[in-house]
């Protein structure tokens, strides 16, 4: 159970041998552990007496056997990442050596911390709201720029900013209009509705706005669902093993070399795609690669991007057909591979080919002619994603990204109370109907930052953390 009195104690560094580590403490008795273990080397000042956020050499002591030479930082609240006294020490990186001056804390008075617990605390003692700590380990995970760019404006309030905007709205309305129920005879409400409702629209508006973002964010912060698609031995493996760096899948002359789906992440300057390179889409009697076609198309049906790759040194297949029918509506790149090879395929003829197959539209999708074998063409590849998906530099300064779940279900949530009291308003509902929906909006928005949230939901989210975060 989380005890928000108790004094807590983690290794906050990756544990594995490294040339400095750190072990954090915070809570009421963390001066008087560390005074229990820690020789100063050139003061005897107490450490109770010296400033906050001064650092201390000395040495960690197991009686009078010195166990590290270490660096400690005093921290005294509220001006801490949780708001109370904190310590921490700077060791050598060993883990060994970590877990044994973590040893002693805990036996000097401290206890392990959970997971997250020192973002909790920060949380619990109002230094940040619980959007703010979904940031931390947004973060932490970021995996390109524009991740990181996103989580820590995030971490810096914009979502926050943003959402207390809005409530702050809504509060005034919902105040105003409780008191003049409870006193018709001084407050007015004749037409208020007319008043309300341009208020309302507003302030669904500037939500909704946030919900159009939720789509990009989660490219921004998850990375891009990439499905390779192509009949049978059209190189699709041997792309995939271009973009990783390295032999990931299988290359052979024989179809259906690939049975399952293999998953790889790549970078590509400021986007990350998830790649998932599937089984060649044809009609077969093999039970194990009628499931690994089967499951080719359910990817391509959830993607955010294909990668349609022909082979246009062989003519266009029945199969390709197929392929075409599947890509309906979808973001589509079209790779025309094995260009070291004599050409069939070119852009005109696949032109031509999509009006015959009812499907002029198509004739707008990027087409680029590489080889795999060579590795040729691939820089094109990675220039069009990046445009297909931003083309436009992100200013993070003046855009406010969702990228979190349950922030979107949330502010949904909002967007439908309000439509509700909009709705109410229209239908000529009495006032009193109003403050039900506004209530209900206000209170999806604090879900977002912690201000409605059950205890069963703040262990969940804070459980995705490290121990000493």
């Amino acid at each position: 159970m989380f005890n928000r009195t108790e004094t807590i104690a983690a290794i906050s560094t990756a544990m594995n041998n490294s040339g400095i580590g750190i072990i954090r403490i915070s809570g009421d008795d963390s001066f008087d552990i560390i005074r229990k273990i820690f020789r100063p080397g050139n003061s005897a000042k107490d450490i109770a007496d010296v400033k906050s956020h001064t650092v201390h050499y000395g040495h960690i002591m197991d009686g009078d056997n010195p166990v590290d030479e270490v660096l400690i930082l005093i921290l005294k609240g509220p001006h801490t990442y949780t708001r109370e006294d904190t310590v921490e020490i700077d060791c050598h990186g060993g883990i060994f050596v970590m877990n044994r001056i973590l040893e002693l804390v805990l036996k000097s008075g401290a206890r392990c911390a959970e997971p997250g617990e020192f973002t909790r605390r920060a949380f619990i003692n109002g230094r940040i709201d619980l959007s703010q700590a979904e940031a931390v380990i947004d973060v932490i995970n970021a995996e390109n720029d524009y991740a990181l760019k996103s989580a820590v404006t995030q971490l810096r309030g914009s979502v926050s900013e943003k959402i207390r905007e809005q409530r702050a709205v809504l509060l005034e309305q919902i105040a105003y209009i409780e008191a003049a129920l409870d006193d018709p005879e001084h407050i007015d409400m004749d037409d208020y509705g007319s008043v309300l409702l341009p208020v309302i629209r507003k302030c669904s508006c500037c939500i909704n706005d946030l919900l159009k973002t939720a789509d990009d964010g989660r490219i921004i912060k998850e990375g891009i669902k990439t499905v390779i698609l192509g009949r049978p031995n059209v190189g699709k493996s041997s792309f995939m093993n271009v973009l990783v760096g390295t032999d990931r899948a299988i290359v052979t002359d024989i179809a259906g070399t690939t049975r399952d789906t293999l998953e790889e992440t790549v970078r590509i300057g400021d986007v990350t795609l998830n790649i998932i390179d599937t089984a060649g889409i044809r009609d077969t009697d093999n039970i194990i690669e009628k499931i690994g076609v089967d499951k080719a198309r359910e990817y391509a049906g959830d993607a955010d991007l294909i990668v349609w790759m022909i082979d246009s040194s062989a003519p266009f297949s029945l199969e390709d057909e197929e392929i075409a029918g599947i890509i309906a509506g979808k973001k589509v790149i079209i790779l025309l591979n094995k260009q070291d090879l004599d050409q069939i395929i070119d852009e005109e003829y696949l032109k031509n080919r999509f009006v015959q197959l009812g499907h002029p539209e198509y004739c707008d999708i990027p087409v680029m002619r590489i080889s795999a074998k060579n590795e040729s063409g691939i820089d094109s590849f990675r220039e069009t994603v990046s445009h297909m998906f931003y083309n436009k530099e992100i200013n993070f300064n003046d855009q406010v990204y969702i990228t979190n779940m349950r922030h979107k279900e949330a502010i949904a949530g909002a967007a439908e109370s309000l439509k509700r009291a909009s709705d109410s308003i229209e239908a000529g509902m009495p006032e009193d109907f109003y403050t039900i929906d506004l209530m209900d909006a206000y209170t999806y928005l604090g879900v977002v930052i912690g201000e409605s949230i059950e205890d069963d939901l703040a262990d969940e989210i804070f459980a995705k953390f490290c121990m000493g975060k």
